[in-house]
């Protein structure tokens, strides 16, 4: 597992894309690296766009599971979950075509909205 802490800014999509990418390529998890990119840079605007109130940051937590898969998984401390539901914009519906299991859970404060992809 690894995980980084961004701060609230639009340019930080960029820079979380960029750790995935150097964290795939040196887990040796590059096969769906252009769909985990895509899916980390619709999370990570989402969070930024609707969950990270000013002052906070988000997190990006990267899990790669022993049969070749891969997790990521954004943090945020905005409000609840109301906002997580595909239809209300382009970044979840975009997740749910392009990850194979895609969700979100509560934590306090704010959600964790995750995404899967098999190998």
């Amino acid at each position: 597992m690894r995980e980084r802490l961004f701060p609230r800014c639009r340019q930080t999509v960029r820079s979380a894309r960029e750790f995935t990418a150097t964290t795939l390529d040196a887990w040796d998890r590059t096969a769906r690296l252009d769909d985990v990119l895509l899916c980390v840079s619709e999370l990570a605007a989402n969070a930024l766009r609707h969950g990270v109130p000013p002052g906070r940051g988000y997190r990006v937590r990267l899990l790669a599971y022993e049969d070749g898969g891969v997790r990521v998984e954004v943090h945020d401390s905005g409000p609840g979950l109301s906002r997580i539901r595909v239809g209300a914009g382009r970044g979840l519906a975009i997740v749910a075509a392009v990850a194979d299991r895609w969700g979100a859970v509560p934590r306090s404060p704010g959600k964790v909205v995750w995404c899967e992809t098999d190998r």
